[in-house]
């Protein structure tokens, strides 16, 4: 009879394969594959498989706390058979038959462990403190679980109800007027960020449309210059070149005006200069002509006088002595009042010349005419 090969075992399973007489003291009645496939032989041999899978086991348990109140409790507890040998070979003695029996035996297990774990705490740690609980209900479990070949995953306590006595919602009432009273604030200062933002967002918008409006305004402002500069370039160009034509013009009559100013310079101005200098070389001439004649003419003037005065003197010297003549005269001091008398009609004398002579210069006729009539009078009586 030929031996038939089975399929290699799944990641999630193992074979278990029995009918054959295992070796050893401690023999297994099976033989245990994972990872693998093997060959059975048909009538000597039998294959079964058995599950590694994550499975899972609900609890549902009416617990008495440590203040005699009822709890509903449910939780969830995910479980698979171990992976190593020992603990297959444990669940293969008890589940090889029927494995659906894991679910049920692993929910009474962890229903006694959790009515006595809640039995010891109350309410308010119950509620609180759920994490903690669900560790110690599984570190509870785990020697019962090994025994059997299982692993315990995790448990989930999914809920806790009072039955309708109202503990559980009194307890929550503090904290659900806190959370609605918070949740409030929060509202509100979420409505006043979502006005201030709104405002912050319609005075942005304001902004924008003022600044576009700004833009669009300079640039239609520039539009209309760049029309306005191309409308007027034309009249602008023409006033160009009538003005740089009447520039120029200009130059020509500046320089025909220049041309016409040398011409008269020439013509007119030259010759009345030189003229003018000839009349005025003459004019100097004739005056200084005038001027040494009229000078010899004083000279001649001052020599009459002079001569005239000179012809005069001795006659006026004679009227002073003649008015000494009947006077009495007293000389003191001898010669020397005599020497003194007689300097002093010297000096007499004197002063009379000088008189004569300024007025000579000052009013020189007034003083020829009284001359010539003292020359002219009759000499005096002896």
């Amino acid at each position: 009879m030929k031996s038939v090969r089975l399929s290699g075992t799944r990641p999630n399973e193992a074979l278990l394969i029995s009918g054959r007489k295992q070796r050893g003291h401690d023999a297994l009645p099976f033989k245990i594959v994972t990872g693998h496939g093997v060959f059975v032989m048909p009538i000597f041999s039998k294959a079964t498989r058995l599950t590694l899978a994550m499975q899972e086991a609900e609890v549902i348990e009416d617990c008495y706390t440590q203040q005699g109140l009822t709890l509903a409790v449910q939780a969830v507890i995910a479980f698979k058979v171990g992976d190593d040998h020992e603990s297959i070979a444990a669940a293969a003695r008890r589940f090889q038959g029927d494995q659906s029996q894991m679910s049920t035996l692993v929910g009474r297990i962890f229903s006694g462990h959790l009515r006595s774990i809640i039995g010891s705490m109350t309410v308010e740690a119950i509620i609180r403190e759920q994490q903690t609980l669900a560790d110690a209900i599984v570190d509870a479990s785990k020697t019962e679980m090994a025994r059997i070949g299982l692993a315990v995953d995790s448990l989930q306590i999914s809920s806790i109800d009072d039955k309708g006595v109202g503990y559980i919602r009194a307890l929550a009432a503090p904290h659900q007027a806190r959370v609605n009273q918070e949740a409030k604030v929060a509202q509100a200062a979420a409505d006043q960020a979502s006005a201030m933002a709104q405002q912050e967002s319609m005075r942005h918008q304001a902004e924008y449309a003022r600044q576009t409006a700004i833009a669009q305004a300079e640039y239609q402002a520039e539009i209309d210059q760049a029309q306005q500069t191309a409308a007027q370039a034309g009249p602008l160009a023409a006033a160009r070149a009538q003005q740089d034509v009447l520039v120029e013009r200009s130059i020509v009559a500046q320089k025909n005006a220049e041309l016409r100013q040398a011409e008269l310079i020439a013509e007119v101005v030259r010759p009345a200069e030189a003229e003018a200098e000839r009349i005025r070389t003459l004019a100097r001439a004739q005056a200084d002509a005038t001027k040494l004649s009229a000078e010899a003419a004083a000279a001649q003037d001052r020599i009459a006088l002079d001569q005239l005065l000179i012809q005069q003197l001795p006659e006026m010297l004679r009227a002073a002595a003649q008015g000494l003549q009947g006077a009495n005269v007293t000389v003191l001091d001898g010669a020397e009042g005599l020497n003194s008398a007689v300097a002093s009609l010297a000096a007499q004398g004197l002063t009379m010349l000088e008189t004569i002579r300024t007025g000579l210069r000052t009013e020189p006729d007034t003083v020829v005419t009284a001359l010539n009539g003292k020359a002219n009078a009759a000499p005096p009586a002896a």
